[in-house]
């Protein structure tokens, strides 16, 4: 299955509370592009909340709900309660590249292990509806030679494309370096192949 060149990211950390039976649930999210990001993370969390030996964790790297890099811990708590409700939250997000840590103040009441589970999963729930979401966009870099007149159609051309042009050098015909979604590339060099009579010459970079 190909990777999708474009989806919902986490734009800025986000952090939320909840109180249930006097126990804290703080829920902190922020995005991780890699597993050695989210594990960093982690580790700031747990040393910022230091007092309490439940800090659980789950991260998703990756597209939504890919589990190619995936990651949880119950830290403390009764196995399956904690990381593994936690991480099935974030891969039904919709949400990639993405950390999650609750923290959790034993307020004196036992929840038991479905209570614990729901305060999990709902810490998490909670924390993505205040999360600011940002978007990874996979790009193409193209370097393109084109002939003078066909300079003008093809920078009309480029806002349909989300293209943008990076450098120009004018000499016996223009060269342009040109950035766009990857997930336009393809339909963009075939645009310039009617715009030029099939003359552009179109590079990967």
């Amino acid at each position: 299955m190909t990777a999708p060149s474009r989806y919902p990211i986490p734009a800025a950390p986000c952090r939320t509370e909840e109180t249930i039976l006097r126990s804290r649930f703080i829920t902190t999210l922020a995005h991780a592009d890699t597993v050695e990001k989210a594990k960093a993370f982690i580790k700031g969390v747990s040393e910022e909340f230091s007092d309490t030996n439940h800090n659980c964790w789950a991260f998703l790297v990756g597209p939504p709900g890919d589990t190619s890099h995936i990651g949880m811990s119950d830290a403390g708590e009764p196995h399956g309660t904690a990381g593994r409700p936690m991480l099935n939250v974030l891969l039904g997000s919709g949400v990639g590249d993405i950390v999650a840590v609750v923290t959790r103040y034993f307020g004196g009441t036992k929840l038991g292990k479905g209570g614990l589970v729901r305060a999990y999963s709902s810490g998490v729930k909670i924390a993505l509806e205040a999360l600011e979401r940002g978007e990874l966009v996979q790009t193409a870099t193209l370097r393109v030679t084109i002939a003078y007149p066909a300079v003008s159609p093809i920078k009309h051309s480029l806002p349909q494309f989300e293209a943008q042009v990076t450098s120009e050098e004018y000499g016996s015909d223009v060269v342009m370096v040109i950035v766009l979604p990857e997930e336009h590339a393809e339909s963009f060099t075939e645009a310039l192949a009617g715009m030029t009579a099939g003359k552009a010459v179109v590079e990967r970079e």
